[in-house]
């Protein structure tokens, strides 16, 4: 098979997996957790073997559809970060932003991070803890955002990794509890955790080279 041969088929196979990943899309904002394997092959029009050929298992498609979610809310986040605004309003826009996607899509969300609710008569199969290395790569994400654009002084490698995923727990944990019961207004929840984050991300410098944060 020549290099011509290969490089089609493997742009075949990318649409494909992009395709099923569509359909699996459509079922998870459908049904949430409940979400099954069945239900995504009949949606995408293919036999049940045929999805795990593609991702080989439950959680190698959890794991695609996590992929695919994450990297659109950190393109969000990262947008929001970098927005022309001063400080406090950055932050309030990133994590307003963070809520504001949970909350236009609480099936993906409780899907993503709840994936036990689905119960065992959903085939859905995806265990506990799933939702874990999500939490992690937006914790190192953010660290990786704040290490570049706030001077934090010595040792400013560790305290960022701390801060990064400190605020990611801070913004998970708030966040499922607003979505679940709903206590106060988005914007109002906003403005208190900017305050609980604010003593500290004002007094720190912008970090010299950086792009200011």
């Amino acid at each position: 098979m020549d290099t011509t041969q290969r490089t089609e088929q493997q742009r075949s196979a990318d649409r494909r997996r992009r395709e099923l990943l569509e359909a699996a899309d459509r079922v998870v904002l459908r049904d949430g957790p409940g979400a099954s394997m069945n239900a995504i092959a009949a949606e995408a029009g293919i036999t049940k073997p045929i999805l795990y050929r593609h991702f080989g298992d439950k959680g190698g498609l959890y794991a695609a559809l996590a992929k695919r979610h994450t990297d659109a809310l950190l393109g969000a986040l990262r947008a929001a970060l970098d927005a022309p605004a001063e400080r406090r309003q950055r932050v309030e826009a990133t994590l307003d932003t963070y809520l504001a996607a949970i909350e236009a899509r609480p099936q993906v969300y409780r899907f993503l991070m709840h994936p036990s609710e689905g119960g065992p008569q959903s085939d859905q199969g995806f265990a506990v803890g799933l939702s874990a290395p999500l939490l992690r790569r937006m914790g190192e994400e953010l660290a990786e955002v704040i290490e570049e654009r706030v001077d934090l002084g010595p040792d400013s490698q560790q305290l960022a990794r701390v801060w990064g995923h400190g605020i990611v727990g801070m913004m998970h944990a708030a966040g499922d509890w607003w979505l679940g019961e709903r206590p106060c207004a988005r914007a109002e929840l906003v403005r208190a955790l900017a305050d609980l984050l604010w003593g500290r991300l004002a007094a720190a410098g912008d970090r010299v080279g950086g792009p200011g944060f």
